[in-house]
């Protein structure tokens, strides 16, 4: 009897586990057996694996074969085992040194002529491997730099098994041509791409994207989008067609800060599993911008599909932007389901193989027409909707849903004055990300020693008892939740906005006029940001 053993990962959603691939070989008729829960894609490894190895010159041993993961009880799936599972065979077989492999944590998929191919989820595997405590980890050459984000593990890059058998037995290494297809994206790689789904992209002359400066007009729009960057805060934003809502959402990402080293490893462990990583790039070190088609489905937004559930939306656009344009065509349940996450930054599915739980820390961002037609108005000129279409198309956006989005503004169309006036030209991106980071600081100080970051993070007791504003501030606030108008979480939400408008205008606490606009904010009224902001003494 021969025995040899290699180490792999599952992945579990985002999260990996460590698998244990075992192979032993005992006298009888040839057979290969794979157990330990496979999935039909892991099963097929039998066959992919044989041919790896007859045609990378090697010998199939014939006699009875049982490769075994280990722990069995977990759900394993994708054709990331193939290597490992060919070392252990290599290895059973006396073709490879037993130790050699033994403390190597090995993933990659193998073609039928040897050659190793990327997988999804290299990084999660790898951050996996390093807490568990290996510190050696082969991958496909075109998965090693993302492999290498993670510190403390030295990674080694193989263009096929021929390479890998080679580098283990101290043989010549022979010369691979690369993959002829390596710089061009992989269809195994690239997964389902969500209708507008996409890591937000830099352009030319800009390290910001689309720039704030294009967009005419709508001064109060623009406001809330920096107070929303500023604090984190979900921001809905209502008028009819050709307004500029589309323009403003667009250039959110842009307004945020750079992701932390940590935020930016939680961001592309998310997108590597999902198969959405950028060719080239394998450290997402900017806030992603995801705006899914209404016409998607709910396993597409929230997460899911067929036997282990893979990221949805929510969890592509984590530590960015999630923006649902025309959100009342979106179907009623996807828009419920955003409750969950909206509340606590992470979204939780369960499917008979298995429950995930997946990060869904987001600024949400929708968009709506105020009716089917786009026209209705306060005027009420030129809208062909009867009350009762206008009704039922606004109640799309349920009650619950709205009571989580902090901020809801009123877009008017432009006038011909601000969209063909030259006299005065709209503040920049930069300009307006300088002060959102300003103001992040202010908060990140104030906050230091506590778990939270953000605004938008801080619990509302400790808004309502640790961080209380002056006495008399939420005077307006309390007649408006004592009328009904105003629940208490859309309290502690006015609160949150008001430490980050008194952030944005560099005071020390909010008073009385950052509870008002905050509730300006709040309510949706149009003028309210203007007003208020006047009051202040300063921009906000």
């Amino acid at each position: 009897m021969a025995f040899a053993r290699t180490c792999s990962v599952a992945l579990l959603g985002v999260d990996g586990v460590v698998v244990e691939v075992q192979a032993d070989l005992e006298p009888g008729v040839a057979a290969f057996t794979l157990v330990g829960l496979p999935d039909k894609a892991l099963s097929e490894a039998r066959d992919r694996v044989r041919a790896a190895i007859s045609n990378s010159g090697e010998r199939w041993p014939q006699r009875k074969l049982t490769v075994g993961l280990s722990p069995a009880s977990v759900p394993k799936s994708g054709s990331g085992f193939d290597l490992a599972v060919a070392c252990a065979v290599l290895a059973a077989a006396e073709r490879l040194p037993p130790p050699a492999i033994a403390d190597l944590l090995i993933i990659g998929e193998l073609g039928l002529d040897g050659r190793v191919r990327p997988v999804r989820g290299v990084l999660p595997s790898v951050l996996a491997a390093a807490d568990a405590g290996y510190r050696q980890v082969v991958v496909a050459e075109q998965t090693a730099a993302e492999a290498a984000l993670v510190p403390g593990v030295s990674v080694l890059g193989v263009r096929s098994l021929r390479q890998l058998i080679a580098l283990l037995t101290d043989e010549p290494v022979p010369d691979e041509p690369p993959d002829a297809v390596a710089g061009a994206p992989d269809p195994l790689m690239s997964g389902l791409m969500l209708p507008g789904t996409a890591v937000r992209r830099t352009t030319a002359d800009s390290e910001y994207g689309p720039d704030l400066g294009d967009v005419a007009g709508q001064e109060e729009a623009r406001r809330a989008l920096e107070i929303a960057a500023a604090g984190a805060h979900h921001l809905y934003l209502k008028g009819p067609p050709g307004a500029g809502k589309t323009m403003l959402a667009e250039r959110l990402p842009g307004l945020l800060p750079p992701l932390t080293r940590a935020e930016a490893l939680e961001v592309t462990a998310v997108h590597s599993v999902a198969g959405l990583l950028p060719p080239g790039r394998p450290l997402i070190d900017l806030p992603p911008y995801c705006a899914p088609h209404h016409s998607t489905t709910m396993p597409a937004i929230i997460g899911g599909g067929s036997g282990l559930p893979r990221p949805g939306a929510v969890s592509l656009s984590h530590r960015g932007v999630l923006f649902l344009d025309e959100a009342p065509e979106f179907p009623v349940r996807v828009l419920d389901a955003l409750r969950q996450p909206l509340e606590s930054g992470e979204v939780i599915i369960a499917r008979s193989a298995g429950s995930l739980r997946l990060p869904a820390n987001f600024l949400l961002c929708l968009a709506a027409n105020p009716c089917p037609c786009g026209r209705h108005s306060r005027r009420g000129e030129g809208c062909d909707c009867t009350p009762t279409m206008v009704s039922r198309y606004q109640a799309r956006l349920s009650g619950p849903l709205l009571d989580r989005v902090d901020l809801r503004v009123q877009v008017d169309p432009v006038t011909r004055t601000e969209l063909l006036g030259r006299e005065r030209s709209a503040e920049r991106t930069r300009v307006v990300a300088e002060r959102v980071r300003a103001a992040r600081e202010r908060a990140a100080a104030r906050l230091t020693g506590t778990p939270w970051r953000t605004n938008a993070q801080v619990p509302g007791r400790e808004l309502r008892t640790r961080w209380r504003p002056a006495e008399g501030s939420l005077a307006e606030a309390e007649r408006e939740m004592e009328r009904g108008l105003l629940t208490a979480r859309g309290l502690d939400r006015v609160l949150r906005v008001a430490w980050t408008v008194a952030d944005l205008a560099g005071h020390d606490a909010p008073g009385a006029v950052e509870v008002r606009t905050a509730l300006a904010l709040r309510r949706g009224f149009p003028g309210g940001v203007r007003s208020l902001g006047g009051e202040s003494g300063g921009r906000l």
